[in-house]
């Protein structure tokens, strides 16, 4: 239904006002909603005089709006996608809303508490939170709006749509005033200042919402900029919502309540490192529930987290894993302190003292292996070739293209070993422009590129203008056609493949072909086999999954991550030869596993 609302529309090259106009004349017409004294409802519906009119019914008989969520649902899911992209915009399910907005002002009811959504979109939380508090006093909506309900959105129609939608729970609600005084303002949080626009400010009861979901790569010029603002911003690229955990509290009263549904990715990531360091220096009193892996959201592959924190230095973290939004409580969390979490390498909730003893045992991970991610060319679908016949000198092409075999060597992804350990498998070939010199790969100069293999540089030739197009066309490049990084290019003896993302214990693939190449998934690198031998054991144990499922970042359908970030404090023992002789050579996992963890001092839950 959302998808042919969204196309419906777009057919119709519908401005801001026509898709306001039909989406509100729709829900009144399903309410038998008769025409209100409230001017801006009254300027919005489509009387069967008007022109389109006929659109409307037309609507109608397809997707009629017949409740407040279909509204809601409506509003946020006609925004553009190139808008969400910016905006980050994303419909928050009724159940959630419901759960944060109850939770926080439970803390100050029958008080008269404010409450602001500082990225308020079309307005959902806010819908929420007059709801909660028209129930709970005796209190008019026109009040509500004027003295209790704030909001700030970046774009101008959001305000507007959220007008409508309190408007139209006013009206429903039995009250139709000709106008609503509301305190609804366009801005970007990022440089907003309250004292600017509501007299003698003194901070706001209760923060609820859901921060916007842009990535780093997609922010504008003006946001990042504005980032550098805020101090949990400075480490790493930070997606747009860290910053509205500062930004927020900023805002609050002491004692108050921030409520948000958010991503998760700041337990663990590079980014959120000074957001865990932020928290911690100041003990909020903090309460989570982790959805992990699972997708709460339809319309977005994004992880996320419940978080209930109050302006109140007492200390603790609560948490608790939840697996599904109909089963939301905050009771029987596990209450940990934030000097027993590492705000610098990632916060880990889940048997956090068996954690804690395996990363405190002999070396990290990162000091005694060495991780790669394989290479990258920046455009895989020219240098990687599908060939459809070869003979001894040539690959040949579609067409009449051919590129010459001296120049190709073998390319895996190692993402593939979820299922299978067959390396000739998943082979596929890749023009490799460089030669090795000490086993350091070094690009081949045009001339010499051109005269040797003139096949493979007259395909090239005709991707020339993709290759340049790589880095949004500012990369500076060796060569035209070198890889985009020089990351992966140098030899090693040993690589130790595994993916990059996974749902079981993978095979780990062991390879002496120091000229196989690899992109995508992850590797050890080493010139010592024995090195590489133990690495794999070690990472086939139980121990090892124990600590990945416990630490690193899950993914839909419980997948983890391999990266180096989630392996790199995994703690080696600091075996003997002879310790590792055995480990190395014995046959049965199942021995292996049991001899870690007896030299870990760790029993492994079952």
């Amino acid at each position: 239904m959302k998808k042919e609302i969204f196309n419906f529309l777009k057919s119709y090259s519908c401005g801001t006002l026509e898709t306001n106009r039909l989406i509100v004349s729709s829900f009144m017409m399903a309410n038998k909603l008769d025409v209100p004294r409230n001017k801006l409802i009254c300027s919005l519906f489509i009387n069967k005089d008007d022109s389109d009119f006929e659109q409307l019914i037309e609507f109608n008989n397809r997707h009629q709006i017949s409740t407040i969520e279909d509204l809601i649902t409506a509003f946020e899911f006609v925004i553009s996608p190139e808008e969400k992209v910016v905006t980050g915009a994303i419909y928050t399910p009724i159940k959630i809303r419901e759960f944060i907005v109850t939770n926080v002002l439970s803390q100050f009811l029958p008080d008269k508490p404010s409450v602001c959504d500082i990225a308020c979109g079309c307005g959902g939380f806010l819908y929420t939170s007059t709801e909660t508090l028209k129930e709970n006093l005796d209190i008019t909506y026109k009040e509500i709006f004027e003295t209790l309900i704030f909001g700030v959105d970046l774009m101008d129609y959001s305000i507007l749509r959220t007008q409508i939608l309190l408007s139209l729970q006013a009206i429903i609600g039995g009250e139709d005033e000709e106008e609503f005084r509301f305190n609804l303002y366009v801005g970007n949080s990022l440089d907003f200042d309250f004292n600017d626009v509501v007299s003698n400010f003194s901070g706001f009861s209760a923060i609820v919402g859901n921060p916007p979901y842009v990535c780093s790569r997609n922010l504008d010029t003006v946001s990042k900029s504005l980032l550098k603002k805020w101090e949990v911003s400075s480490t790493g690229h930070p997606d747009l919502y860290i910053p509205f955990f500062e930004i927020a509290l900023s805002f609050l009263k002491e004692s108050g309540f921030l409520g948000y549904i958010t991503m998760n990715s700041f337990f663990k990531s590079l980014n959120g490192r000074a957001l865990r360091a932020y928290f911690s220096r100041n003990m909020f009193k903090m309460r989570i529930l982790d959805f992990g892996g699972v997708q709460v959201f339809d319309s977005r592959s994004t992880y996320t987290c419940i978080c209930l924190i109050q302006n109140n230095p007492t200390g603790h973290i609560s948490y608790k894993k939840v697996t599904s939004i109909d089963k939301l409580s905050f009771k029987n969390l596990s209450k940990l302190t934030y000097q027993k979490l590492d705000d610098h390498n990632g916060w880990n909730f889940q048997s956090y003292k068996i954690i804690n003893k395996i990363e405190s045992i002999g070396t990290p991970f990162y000091k005694v292996f060495n991780t790669s991610s394989g290479i990258a060319t920046l455009k895989n679908n020219v240098f990687i070739i599908d060939y459809i016949n070869e003979d001894e000198k040539y690959y040949y092409l579609s067409g009449d293209e051919k590129v010459e075999k001296s120049v190709c060597v073998d390319i895996i992804n190692p993402n593939k070993f979820i299922r299978t350990n067959d390396i000739d498998k998943i082979k596929k070939k890749i023009i490799f422009p460089y030669i090795y010199v000490d086993n350091r790969a070094s690009i081949i100069s045009e001339s010499e590129f051109k005269k040797k293999y003139k096949f493979t540089y007259k395909y090239l030739k005709t991707h020339e203008k993709d290759l340049l197009s790589r880095d949004k066309g500012k990369g500076i490049y060796p060569e035209w056609y070198a890889f985009g990084r020089t990351q992966g290019l140098d030899k090693r003896k040993y690589k130790l493949f595994f993916p990059h993302i996974t749902p079981v214990i993978p095979n780990f693939v062991l390879t002496d072909d120091d000229s196989l190449l690899f992109r995508n998934g992850m590797s050890l690198i080493s010139d010592d086999k024995n090195s590489m031998l133990l690495a794999q054991k070690i990472m086939k144990s139980n121990l090892f999954w124990f600590y990945i499922e416990n630490t690193s970042k899950p993914y839909g359908s419980n997948y983890y991550s391999l990266s180096r970030n989630y392996i790199k404090s995994f703690g080696i023992y600091d075996f003997s030869e002879e310790q590792k002789e055995y480990i190395i050579n014995e046959n049965d996992q199942e021995k292996v596993n049991e001899f870690l963890e007896e030299l870990y001092g760790v029993h492994i839950p079952i």
